[in-house]
C-alpha cells in the first residue's frame, strides 16, 4: 500500500471516546462526501457517495456509534465498479443526522446541509477530528520518500477556507490552491506533515515518517560534505596545476636561480611532487615551514611568474 492508505488505514481504527468528537468527524466526511436526497412525497434521505473504501468504513462505524443505527438499515447502491453510495432511509434516522449535524432545526421548518456548523468544532478535540474525519475522505499524502505533500480536496472555495483556518489554527502552514475545478487545502513542508498526522492521530505514520526524514536528511548531509570535499579537491588540484605552471615557466625562461632561496626551495619540492599537499610540502623544507608559510611562498613565486609575463609580453 501507499504511504496514503497506511496513514488512512491507521486511522481507521482511531475512534474517539467523547460522543461531540465522534460528531465532528462524521460531520467531516458528510461535508464531503454526503448529501440529502429527496425522495417521494416529503421523505428524505442521507446518502454518502465515496470511491475510498475506508471512509465508508468510518462512515459506517461513526453511525453505528453515534446514532446506534442497525445495519439492515444501511442501504448500499453501487453507482460504478469503484463508486458506491451508502443510503439511509429510515425517517427516524434520517432526522437524527439532520440534527445532529445542524442540518435541520427542531421544526424541519429549514433544512441546509452545510459543510461544517461551527458549534460541532468548538472544541480543539472536535477541530482534530473534524479534521481527521476531512482527511479521510477526500485527503491524500505523497511518498516521502519522493517529496513531501499533504492535501485535502474541496469542492467549494469556503469549505477550504475553512478547514485551512482550522490547521492554521494549530499553528500549521495550510494554503488554498486551485486545480481544475477543485480547491485544494495542502501542505509542503515535512515537520507540518508529521505534526497534522499526530494531530488527526496517526501516531505510527508519524514515526514512519519521522524515520524517512531523519534517512533523507542524513544523505542530504553526507552528499553536501562529499560535494564540499569535492569541491575542495579540486581547488587543490587547480591551485597545485598553477603553481606548476608558474614554477615551470619561471624554470625555462630566467632560471629558478633568480628566485630566493626559501622561494627556489618551495619551487623544487612542488615539481618534485605535483599532488602534494601544502602540508607534505613544508615537512619537506629545511627548516621545515607551515603549510601557511608554504602558501605564501608559492603565492610569492605565482606573483613572480605574473610579473615576468608583462615584461615579456606572455
Amino acid at each position: 500500500m501507499s504511504f496514503s492508505s497506511d496513514v488512512k488505514e491507521e486511522l481507521s481504527t482511531r475512534i474517539d471516546m467523547a460522543r461531540h468528537c465522534q460528531i465532528a468527524e462524521f460531520a467531516a466526511i458528510m461535508g464531503m462526501s454526503g448529501r440529502i436526497r429527496r425522495a417521494s412525497g416529503k421523505r428524505m434521505q442521507i446518502e454518502m457517495s465515496t470511491e475510498n473504501e475506508i471512509a465508508r468504513y468510518k462512515f459506517i462505524v461513526l453511525l453505528e456509534q453515534i446514532f446506534d443505527i442497525d445495519t439492515g438499515d444501511i442501504i448500499y447502491v453501487s453507482k460504478s465498479s469503484r463508486d458506491t453510495t451508502i443510503r439511509i432511509e429510515n425517517q427516524e434516522y434520517v432526522a437524527k443526522i439532520l440534527q445532529t449535524l445542524k442540518w435541520a432545526d427542531e421544526t424541519f421548518d429549514n433544512i441546509e446541509p452545510v459543510f461544517v456548523d461551527p458549534r460541532i468544532v468548538q472544541k480543539d478535540c472536535c477541530k482534530k477530528a473534524f479534521i481527521r474525519g476531512a482527511f479521510i475522505a477526500a485527503g491524500s499524502i505523497s511518498d516521502p520518500n519522493k517529496f513531501y505533500h499533504y492535501e485535502i480536496v474541496c469542492d467549494y472555495e469556503e469549505d477550504a477556507q475553512c478547514l485551512c483556518d482550522m490547521l492554521i489554527f494549530f499553528g500549521l502552514d495550510a494554503k488554498i490552491t486551485v486545480r481544475k475545478n477543485d480547491y485544494i487545502v495542502y501542505m509542503k513542508e515535512g515537520s507540518n506533515i508529521t505534526d497534522v498526522l499526530n494531530l488527526m492521530g496517526a501516531y505510527v505514520s508519524q514515526m514512519n515518517l519521522y524515520n524517512v526524514m531523519i534517512l533523507k536528511e542524513m544523505r542530504n548531509d553526507v552528499n553536501r560534505k562529499v560535494n564540499c570535499e569535492t569541491a575542495n579537491l579540486n581547488k587543490t588540484v587547480a591551485a597545485a596545476v598553477k603553481q606548476t605552471k608558474d614554477i615551470i615557466y619561471i624554470r625555462d625562461t630566467v632560471g629558478l636561480g633568480s628566485l630566493k632561496d626559501s622561494l627556489r626551495q618551495v619551487a623544487e619540492v612542488r615539481l618534485e611532487h605535483e599532488d602534494m599537499n601544502l602540508k607534505d610540502i613544508g615537512a619537506l623544507l629545511d627548516p621545515p615551514v607551515g603549510k601557511s608559510g608554504v602558501n605564501h611562498r608559492l603565492r610569492k613565486i605565482s606573483e613572480y611568474a605574473e610579473q615576468l609575463r608583462l615584461e615579456r609580453g606572455d
